[in-house]
């Protein structure tokens, strides 16, 4: 672990994974090939739709926009994107979702490379912006970091979330992760330390800041907001049994790190999560896919 970031981050019982661990990332390729395959076919279905219409057949049960959300919450969804990452990595996720019938805003992260307490901040004035517009509580996909931020918020503001779910997201342990990641950490303390605005500081990854982050996302979830934790003993970037908060409904997926965004077994479990739907147990897809 990099010495930059504070031991409380790594509390005992978790490890890094190795620098081998990597390699298991690879399978991002299969994962985006899912989820082009379903998009094909989701597109010939439309079509499909489209010619019944004007040949005066009546689309069967569940067809068109919204087809597939069931009796769930009608509560719009904010994606908020992990370390390194914006909005831009989390679009096919949203597009799925608005298939599938949600109403999906962005988070306005261009790139998760700031203090959190700062990013906190933000996404709680975002969602206090969306409440407002939409007369109601928010629900929130968070990858990796964007979950530990989401899971905090939600401690905190439970008047503004409805449901957090939270994707590859090591609340448990967050310095358990990869050292490629521990690097990009240094780089950006450095970077900060040289002058660079908005960039995480030492405080951010071992001081004060750090450590609030960390407490907040620790505290007891409260019973109005649902939770679901997604995690996969395949990641290669964060310890797995980081991703397992004892307090959410656990979903086990079969992805590496990075492919938990767009797969589309991950995406069918993500929005019967968010429709209420999802079985109070823990799951495994392995056999089997913005505003």
């Amino acid at each position: 672990m990099s010495t930059s970031v504070g031991s409380f981050l790594h509390p005992p019982g978790f490890v890094s994974p190795g620098l081998a661990a990597v390699l298991r990332e690879g399978s991002l390729v299969a994962e985006a090939g899912r989820y082009a395959v379903r998009s094909a076919g989701n597109c010939r279905s439309e079509r499909g739709r489209g010619s019944g219409r004007q040949s005066g057949r009546q689309p069967g049960p569940g067809a068109g926009r919204g087809a597939g959300r069931g009796v769930g919450r009608n509560d719009p969804v904010i994606l908020v994107p992990g370390f390194l990452a914006g909005d831009g990595t989390l679009r096919f996720m949203a597009g799925a979702l608005r298939r599938n019938g949600f109403r999906t805003y962005r988070s306005h992260i261009h790139a998760n490379v700031g203090c959190t307490l700062n990013a906190a901040a933000q996404l709680e004035g975002r969602l206090e912006s969306i409440a407002q517009r939409r007369g109601g509580r928010v629900q929130i996909v968070g990858h990796s970091l964007g979950g530990m931020l989401a899971r905090g918020l939600a401690v905190r503001r439970p008047d503004l979330i409805s449901g957090v779910v939270t994707l590859g997201s090591p609340m448990l342990a967050p310095g358990a992760h990869h050292a490629s990641l521990a690097r990009s950490v240094e780089v950006l303390v450095r970077l900060s330390r040289a002058g660079v605005p908005g960039l995480m500081s030492e405080d951010c990854v071992a001081g004060a800041c750090a450590r609030q982050s960390f407490e907040e996302s620790r505290r007891p979830m409260p019973a109005t907001v649902a939770f679901t934790a997604v995690y996969s003993r395949r990641d290669g970037i964060v310890d797995w049994r980081a991703c397992v908060d004892p307090l959410a409904v656990p979903v086990e997926v079969s992805t590496s790190h990075i492919g938990m965004a767009i797969d589309p077994r991950v995406i069918d479990h993500v929005v019967a999560a968010l429709s209420g739907s999802l079985a109070s147990s823990a799951l495994e897809v392995d056999r089997g896919e913005s505003a």
